[in-house]
């Protein structure tokens, strides 16, 4: 094998970053040198226990790896990138002698082996048609995805059973116009699903209006909402149009409805039961076709035995009703919100990112984020924005959530999922079977789920319920 045997190969138009595995340097630095004549972004590793730490924290297209090596050799560094990188391709050297084991690799998921001596051209031709078929792959996942958002609810991401429920709740409800209730504790995502509801309704040519209620001073809501003519009150020098005609043939959107004065209330509900409204300071009604979606944090059932809301409004506003549960009972969606964010940011600030190290994606899934979705996404923002090397670390989260990481390189330290102080002083298989337990009660059995919140590979957890004997 010589490095300056060229050949027609090109891995410019393909970015692609490939991770070299040989603990002869001299050899894996002739390959490293071999692709990046062609354009490849190559990372060399000497020794199988330094490239598992790599695979952890950082993204590879394609691992090249000898397959005789000491302590750790090429079937453990297959095994732990389809764990870590299930989308990479690996490519296995061999000797002659080492033929059964190359059969054995591919057995196991590796893309195609490559006997030594290298032959250049056999090389740069294996790189190219593993980067080629990932490319495919990404464009049928970029293409899908790209679909879902034109096509399907943008913005609500997950694949928990809850958040599932919600889609099909939305899939059923958008088609019609009945008014729907959502309630969820703030930053769950209530005007996501709003817009969800409109993009997906036949109104979706037609107005999104959306409107506050506790952010409109109680004097002016009604003007707001019906608008008012030249002359209604102090300070109305022009008739202006209020959200239910701005919003007419669409959907008007009133979030915090809970906070609604009694004595507007009573106005709302005639305009629903109508569909007439009147302008203040006007004598003539004005008829208007208008879906509405309302939402609140409160408890509107509380409110009406308070008094503080009409019961008849509650039930007009209540026809559907759709629950949005928080972030902390809806763990095994984070990740998916995580790198839905990143792609989303990073594409908008004009930042390249390929990820979320290991310990940033532990402390990330330890925290009970109070402010849900919302306070999730400003998180991913500010590691964007801070981020100065590609790769999103605990360095880049915020001081509360950074301190929940454990120390590097402590595999008996994990973050806590829920509350486990009795867990202090335990040994490790203790600690471990706990949030394998926990994790899996977590994704109601779904194994997939369970595997990306522990952040370990789907075998990997298959094994350990094997060895500690679990349900799930």
């Amino acid at each position: 094998m010589s490095p300056t045997d060229d050949e027609q190969v090109d891995l410019n138009s393909i970015p692609i970053r490939v991770l070299i595995v040989d603990d002869d340097e001299a050899h894996a630095q002739t390959v490293a040198e071999i692709l990046e004549r062609v354009g490849a972004e190559c990372t060399v590793c000497t020794s199988g226990r330094h490239a598992v730490s790599i695979i952890e924290g950082e993204n590879f297209d394609v691992v090249i790896t000898d397959m005789k090596m000491d302590e750790i050799d090429g079937l453990d560094i297959l095994r732990k990138t389809k764990e870590e990188l299930p989308d990479a391709e690996v490519i296995v050297v061999t000797g002659h002698g080492s033929i059964n084991s190359a059969v054995t690799a591919m057995q196991h998921g590796a893309y195609t082996y490559l006997p030594k001596p290298l032959d250049v051209k056999e090389l740069r031709n294996a790189v190219a048609k593993a980067s080629t078929r990932l490319r495919l792959i990404r464009r049928n996942a970029e293409l899908s995805r790209s679909l879902d958002e034109r096509f399907g609810f943008e913005g609500v991401v997950g694949s928990s059973q809850q958040m599932q429920k919600v889609i099909e709740a939305l899939k059923h409800v958008a088609p019609t116009d009945s008014t729907v209730l959502i309630t969820g504790e703030n930053g769950t995502g209530k005007e996501l699903v709003a817009r969800a509801l409109h993009q997906n309704s036949p109104r979706k040519s037609k107005p999104f209006v959306p409107l506050n209620i506790s952010a409109i001073p109680e004097s002016i809501l009604e003007s707001e909402l019906f608008g008012h003519e030249q002359g209604a009150f102090t300070g109305a020098v022009a008739r202006r149009l209020g959200k239910f005609e701005y919003a007419n043939g669409g959907t008007l959107f009133l979030d915090e409805v809970g906070e609604m004065p009694v004595d507007t209330q009573i106005k709302l509900l005639r305009v629903l039961e109508d569909r007439k409204i009147t302008r203040l300071g006007a004598n003539e009604e004005v008829v208007v076709n208008v879906r509405l979606v309302a939402a609140t944090n409160a408890d509107l059932k509380t409110m009406v035995e308070d008094g503080r809301f009409r019961r008849d409004l509650y039930y007009r506003l209540n026809i559907i009703s759709i629950s949005l549960p928080p972030l902390r009972e809806r763990r095994s969606d984070i990740p998916l919100l995580m790198d839905h964010f990143r792609r989303e940011l990073s594409e908008r600030s004009g930042k390249e990112t390929i990820g979320f190290s290991r310990a940033a994606r532990q402390a990330i899934l330890a925290y009970d984020w109070p402010g849900n979705i919302r306070q999730l996404r400003n998180t991913v923002e500010r590691m964007v924005v801070m981020d100065t090397d590609g790769s999103l670390d605990v360095d880049d989260l915020p001081e509360e959530i950074a301190e929940l990481v454990a120390d590097e390189g402590d595999e008996s330290s994990p973050p806590v999922v829920g509350g486990a102080d009795t867990l202090i002083g335990r040994p490790l298989s203790v600690v471990e079977r706990y949030y394998i337990e926990r994790a899996l009660e977590l994704c109601h059995g779904k194994r997939e789920e369970a595997a990306r919140l522990l952040g370990i590979g789907e075998r990997t957890l298959y094994r350990k319920i094997k060895d500690y004997e679990l349900r799930d």
